[in-house]
């Protein structure tokens, strides 16, 4: 690979940002395509599959064949509460591929002994926020029926466009955070993307299987072939 081509392409996915290296075999030549160049380029439809697939593989028929290596971020979780249901939540979402990281500024329960192998960014979402840096291959499960804590973080998922957002309280706790979402200038298609009352249907009713139900949630979203972005 060219070092212009290897040097952009390391920036993209430092950037946690999808790329695609495509290799025309007939020719030999190589070009990166991010996922905003995709509409334009003249293998558009290969392109976006391969996106939404997460996958690479050859395309196209005889001269016309190319090799996609498609580069997508790794998954992330970010947990905000240190709560019981996380304890669950956090081996479970780590088991099944999540990068999960948990943030709670309350340190008597943000512990690596509560939260073993599990990063705790332990400070308020204002400071973490900027250096974790949301985006669309992120999931958020807020937690701590704090507005405090659940609100910014929420609107920070919201405006990074997280592929998930859920989270914890009743109808009429949700609806009081709509409230204060809509004020802050949230639409209506954006607040309705919160999964709340959090989790799959599932009559969860334990720390564990209130976990169960979110993950499964979760991984719902994450695997939807129409959301933004692209599946792992």
């Amino acid at each position: 690979m060219r070092l212009d081509l290897l040097a952009a392409l390391n920036a993209e996915r430092a950037a946690r940002r999808p790329v695609i290296l495509v290799t025309e075999l007939e020719s030999g030549e190589e070009r990166l395509v991010t996922a905003d160049q995709v509409a334009g380029d003249p293998r558009a439809a290969a392109l976006a599959a391969a996106l939404a697939s997460g996958t690479s593989g050859m395309v196209g028929e005889g001269a016309a064949r190319a090799f996609l290596t498609v580069h997508v971020p790794p998954p992330r979780l970010l947990v905000a509460g240190a709560v019981h249901i996380s304890q669950a939540l956090a081996p479970m979402a780590r088991m099944v591929g999540f990068d999960v990281t948990l943030m709670d500024p309350r340190t008597a329960f943000a512990t690596q002994d509560r939260f073993p192998g599990v990063p705790i960014l332990a400070d308020w979402p204002d400071v973490v926020l900027p250096a974790y840096r949301l985006d669309a291959f992120t999931g958020l499960v807020a937690l701590t029926h704090d507005p405090k804590l659940d609100d910014p973080a929420i609107a920070g998922a919201l405006e990074a466009g997280c592929f998930y957002i859920g989270a914890l309280g009743s109808r009429r706790t949700h609806a009081k955070r709509v409230e204060r979402l809509a004020a802050q200038g949230f639409s209506e298609r954006q607040i309705a993307s919160i999964a709340a009352p959090i989790g799959l249907d599932i009559g969860a009713s334990s720390p564990e299987e209130i976990a169960v139900a979110i993950l499964a949630q979760v991984i719902a979203a994450w695997r939807r072939p129409d959301r933004d972005g692209a599946a792992a």
